[in-house]
């Protein structure tokens, strides 16, 4: 039997950046909130370990062991002790390389459908372990909700969030978000770098559920480098605030923008006016929060 797990995308609505450690990560307050853009990761048994893919960009994502996808299914299968003959599916609809955790919502996805699949019963806490040895966004993929990252962004406490409606507006190509986190170290060499902390408002208005509130204190310490390396996303951030969004900010490392709205018939007129306005190449409208990593029913 096949199974089937879906996993949403993020936004990180408030992140802050510290100073580069002597490992190269930095250190974290990031608040992460799950949205209803969602991957689907399909496990099944097979002679050996593959993957496919399909939906928008499907031919960005790569198919070989380099995927998270796959990394999971191996680092769950060594410590099972047995080997990792599985197929995996990735039905994609989050944009890829765009700042929104695709990849690491495939891995996490990819976890929980082998440890499915296999019987595993894995314990929550070394499946969040298996997660933060894939990558700093993958635990929040698993938890979904709402949640401040700190460490490198693996270390996990849930937070209150009320529901917000957003639009995301999606960048032709990627960007390496290694690239965005040296061209963050580049544009704040020689000046100090505060240790990051998460915004007490930020808590409080996310948890408030309004979304003036919220649209107030939205930060991205990130949103500099990005805009550096992709100077054209002022012009897509620009766009979404004059066509009726609250407030604008690249989601993560970017590409992607993010557009907090008052309600859903907003969200409309705000995607609308961004596919108008040439600066994007398409729209997502969403909601928040979602559920992490959930196995369907089959």
């Amino acid at each position: 039997m096949a199974v089937t797990v879906r996993v949403p995308a993020k936004v990180n609505v408030q992140l802050a950046v510290g100073a580069a450690r002597p490992d190269g990560f930095h250190d974290l307050a990031n608040v992460f909130l799950a949205v209803s853009l969602f991957d689907e990761v399909t496990a099944a048994p097979a002679d050996t370990l593959s993957i496919t893919c399909e939906g928008p960009d499907a031919d960005q994502v790569p198919l070989d062991r380099t995927n998270l996808a796959a990394r999971a299914a191996e680092i769950l299968a060594a410590r099972a002790g047995i080997e990792p003959d599985v197929h995996l599916h990735i039905a994609k609809n989050i944009p890829v390389a765009g700042g929104m955790a695709g990849g690491s919502a495939d891995g996490a996805a990819a976890l929980l459908a082998c440890d499915a699949l296999w019987g595993l019963n894995t314990p929550r806490a070394e499946l969040l372990d298996i997660c933060a040895e894939l990558g700093s966004d993958v635990p929040f993929s698993l938890v979904g909700g709402a949640a401040l990252g700190t460490g490198r962004g693996e270390l996990l406490t849930p937070v209150g969030a009320g529901t917000f409606h957003w639009v995301f507006a999606v960048a032709d190509g990627g960007l390496s978000t290694p690239a965005v986190f040296r061209e963050f170290d580049r544009l704040t060499a020689g000046t100090p770098v505060p240790a990051p902390e998460a915004s007490p408002a930020l808590l409080a208005a996310l948890a408030s559920g309004d979304p003036d509130a919220l649209g107030a204190v939205l930060a991205n310490d990130l949103q500099a480098a990005a805009l550096s390396l992709r100077p054209q996303l002022a012009g897509t951030l620009a766009a979404g605030v004059d066509g009726g969004a609250l407030a604008a900010l690249v989601s993560g490392s970017g590409p992607t923008t993010a557009f907090l709205v008052a309600d859903e018939e907003t969200a409309a007129k705000v995607a609308a006016a961004l596919e108008a306005s040439g600066t994007c190449r398409a729209t997502r409208i969403a909601s928040s929060p979602a559920a992490g990593a959930t196995v369907l029913p089959s």
